[in-house]
């Protein structure tokens, strides 16, 4: 399945401005050509970080903790973000900066249309989606990011044996992506009988999800492998 870039496309984000602190200004003032690129032509992992290492895709990395965590714990990993919200993104550029993180690089725009147009096939060796807008209302269920066109999009991207990694603290959107992975044959549920997933290492506690667990949300993690 091929998704057009065009801005008839239904997009599962709104874009807002938000505010900057003045650390986030600085870090996208000196730090954004260092660490973000948009793409024009299909992106070369190797020349991009330098070395063969393999490489995890973060889709709307909100404030970029879980970057920070996973890029300190596996230096041996290429870390890709992509976010379109730029305060996000100036709170994970502080974090490279402060760490002297060097494997992370990110991109300011569209998660699908990166993936459809500039990532290589068999080139991921994860694809990670915390906490992605629930889209409460039903009538903008259709802007969830977690759909069959979607899946049929990332499924020649990961390399054989390459994670997908879900999770969200909504628990009527967990279900329902529960449902659709099990419907799709090539993504293997690393838990017995379809089951949700403790918190993986790889994945801290972040500021969103500690907010939900204040309002009793519960946390549905579900990670598959491609077969």
């Amino acid at each position: 399945m091929k998704f057009e870039s065009t801005d008839r496309q239904i997009r599962s984000f709104v874009l807002r401005k938000g505010k900057m602190t003045t650390g986030q200004k600085k870090a996208v003032e000196a730090l954004l050509p260092v660490f973000a690129f948009n793409p024009d032509q299909a992106i070369d992992f190797k020349q991009l970080f330098g070395n063969d290492n393999p490489v995890w895709l973060d889709i709307g990395f909100g404030n970029g903790e879980s970057i920070i965590h996973a890029a300190q714990k596996h230096p041996e990993v290429n870390f890709l973000g992509i976010e379109v919200h730029l305060p996000g993104v100036g709170h994970l550029l502080m974090g490279i900066d402060e760490l002297q993180l060097r494997n992370v690089r990110i991109i300011r725009n569209d998660a699908v249309d990166m993936l459809n147009l500039f990532i290589p096939d068999q080139s991921l060796a994860a694809i990670h989606i915390y906490f992605p807008d629930p889209w409460h209302k039903k009538r903008h269920h259709k802007r969830r990011i977690i759909n069959q066109d979607f899946l049929d999009l990332i499924q020649p991207k990961l390399t054989t044996g390459g994670r997908l990694h879900y999770a969200s603290d909504w628990e009527p959107y967990a279900l329902e992506v529960q449902a659709l992975f099990a419907e799709n044959t090539w993504l293997q549920n690393q838990q017995p009988n379809n089951g949700f997933a403790p918190r993986p290492a790889w994945r801290p506690v972040t500021k969103f999800e500690r907010r939900g667990q204040r309002l009793e949300h519960g946390t549905y993690d579900l990670i598959m492998q491609k077969t």
